[in-house]
């Protein structure tokens, strides 16, 4: 597991935020550097309950939950940090770290290579900030076509033209990289498995048949939810029903 412990970006994220904050960060990390790490934990989860959230702070708090052997808790913060930083490298490092720590380990279906790619070039940058990059290349557009529009020089106009015309591909292109991720933070609900050991059911009762077993720290998605019951699916693509009480949304 990597050692570095981003406390300095954590407390340039937290701004002008609440002093209690900045103190429960303080005490957080020297907790941590003191290998007191439930200490820093209770000190980093009282941030959160804050409303606060930064994908520093949900690290930090990851990196505690390893330290504590909590490796489905650790994978939930891991996850709740990569939705906001998709592209950091400790956290992605830290996350895959955690997973070998839990028992199932499900191949996933493979994608074809373009959806990969695409998926793997979006999780670069967050939403936010391919939406900025959409803002800045738009604005670039809008300059080199107002210089086409109106300059008397005609090797400029030429000029202008074409870097306008390439403005707007790029444009285009960090939109659909934006919506993406747009996408994959708001229309997909996944979740991580807090029971030791859960039976997956074929409908949303006890009764019904059993159709797999998956354990504590395994990644899902949540496709519905009836009553206290809820459908997800599992990496290999396999479907089932399983009690909503059993897993924490990412």
């Amino acid at each position: 597991m990597k050692s570095i412990f981003i406390s300095i970006l954590l407390f340039i994220s937290l701004g002008a935020f609440a002093d209690d904050n900045a103190t429960f960060i303080e005490k957080g990390n020297k907790a941590y550097t003191s290998k007191f790490y439930q200490e820093a934990y209770d000190s980093y989860y009282k941030v959160v309950k804050t409303g606060y959230e930064s994908a520093e702070l949900y690290y930090n708090i990851g990196n505690s939950c390893f330290k504590l052997n909590d490796y489905p808790s650790a994978i939930l913060y891991y996850e709740k940090a990569k939705k906001l930083k998709p592209g950091d490298e400790d956290i992605n490092f830290n996350l895959k770290i955690a997973n070998t720590k839990i028992v199932d380990k499900i191949d996933a279906i493979p994608e074809i290579f373009f959806v990969r790619w695409w998926k793997g070039f979006a999780n670069i940058f967050s939403f936010n900030t391919w939406a900025v990059l959409v803002i800045i290349m738009t604005i670039i557009f809008l300059a080199f076509f107002t210089i086409y529009l109106f300059s008397k020089i005609l090797k400029l106009r030429k000029i202008a033209f074409w870097c306008a015309l390439i403005a707007l591909a790029i444009s285009v292109k960090f939109f659909l990289l934006a919506q993406t991720q747009y996408s994959a933070f708001n229309n997909t609900k996944e979740a991580i498995i807090f029971s030791p050991s859960v039976t997956a059911k074929s409908s949303p009762d006890n009764n019904s048949t059993d159709l797999f077993v998956i354990h504590e720290g395994t990644k899902v998605k949540v496709i519905d939810s009836v009553s206290e019951w809820s459908e997800i699916k599992i990496a290999n693509g396999t479907v089932g029903w399983v009690n909503t009480a059993v897993f924490k949304v990412i």
